[in-house]
């Protein structure tokens, strides 16, 4: 056999395969019904090759080529360390890339509330005094506010911390159902918790207590909560601006895509359970703690622009990669 000339007719065939494997979840009926062709024709190229060359290497790019065919054909599946490794290294850090000018514009917003509140009730004693008794203001700034981080041992304070730190930003991320326009206030309610207790510590004179207690696991712990706020929010306008494609299609895929982010999100919200239970409370020097802090968030966006970027040039979404709604039919 002349094993050029073979390659020479045969290659456009094997091209066009490994084409339509590599984008099996977005195929039509017919380019299904091609696929499975194909993947009959290049099993017996495969087959005469092996019976008829010598060529290992060519064997075993027809080989790889009818094993990849073989699974899109028969719907196997990755074994399961492989989801989870894509779900880590794909899923959840593409979701947060594509999102980051909703999750930076949702960061800024809370600063900007929280920050304008704080100075409001540190420079006028009438704010203070409309918020709470004299007497409680200074039991909460001598007292109340750092026993928070120590009045309860380490583990158990830090799974209470990690499930309702998670219950919020489920429930962010669920809000999207209503279009997302609940998280607004949500957002508020939390800007306006930060801003008035360090307005209050800040009138004492203390705002060094307040961030040096708030910012060890406050960053990574915000900067989550910010995320599920923006998600959840782009979610919900998808609903209002889906595009070109079907309002139904769109919702479906962008609402998997979320839910990779929620269960992410669990993962980061427990690491900030762990510094707000056992490094906020703890004896370490302030500076200590901060850097802590400032160090597991530079790591979370650094792990979101490296990954993140990588896969969303790979044209990746975080969908499911054979989902139901959009996985081929013949």
């Amino acid at each position: 056999m002349d094993i050029d000339a073979f390659v020479s007719a045969h290659r456009p065939t094997w091209d066009r395969l490994e084409h339509l494997v590599k984008h099996r979840s977005s195929l039509t009926g017919a380019e299904v019904d091609e696929l499975v062709d194909l993947y009959q024709r290049v099993s017996t190229h495969l087959s005469i090759v092996r019976s008829s060359s010598s060529d290992a290497m060519l064997a075993g790019r027809l080989s790889a080529l009818v094993a990849r065919a073989r699974s899109a054909v028969t719907g196997s599946r990755n074994p399961a360390w492989r989801e989870v490794v894509r779900f880590f290294t794909v899923s959840f850090p593409v979701v947060a890339y594509r999102t980051r000018w909703w999750w930076l514009a949702t960061s800024l917003a809370f600063v900007a509330v929280a920050w304008a509140l704080g100075a409001w009730v540190a420079g006028d004693p009438r704010v203070q005094a409309s918020i709470a008794t004299e007497e409680a203001i200074t039991q909460l700034v001598e007292h109340d506010f750092a026993d928070y981080y120590s009045e309860n041992p380490a583990a158990s304070f830090a799974n209470r911390v990690w499930i309702n730190n998670a219950l919020v930003s489920l429930q962010v991320i669920a809000y999207a159902v209503l279009l997302g326009l609940p998280i607004p206030y949500v957002l508020w309610q939390n800007a306006a918790n930060v801003g008035i207790s360090g307005g209050l510590m800040a009138s004492r004179d203390k705002l060094d207590i307040f961030f040096g207690l708030i910012t060890p696991h406050g960053l990574l712990e915000l900067t989550a909560v910010f995320l599920a706020a923006a998600v959840g929010m782009r979610l919900g306008w998808t609903v209002i601006a889906p595009g070109p494609r079907r309002r139904v299609e769109v919702l479906a895929e962008h609402g998997r895509a979320v839910m990779a982010v929620a269960l992410g999100l669990v993962v980061v919200l427990f690491v900030s359970g762990l510094i707000e239970a056992f490094v906020t409370p703890s004896g370490l020097p302030t500076a200590a703690r901060v850097g802590i802090g400032v160090l597991a968030e530079v790591v979370f966006l650094g792990y979101v622009i490296a990954f993140g970027r990588r896969a969303a040039r790979d044209d990746q979404t975080g969908d499911l990669e054979d989902a139901p709604d959009v996985a081929p039919s013949g």
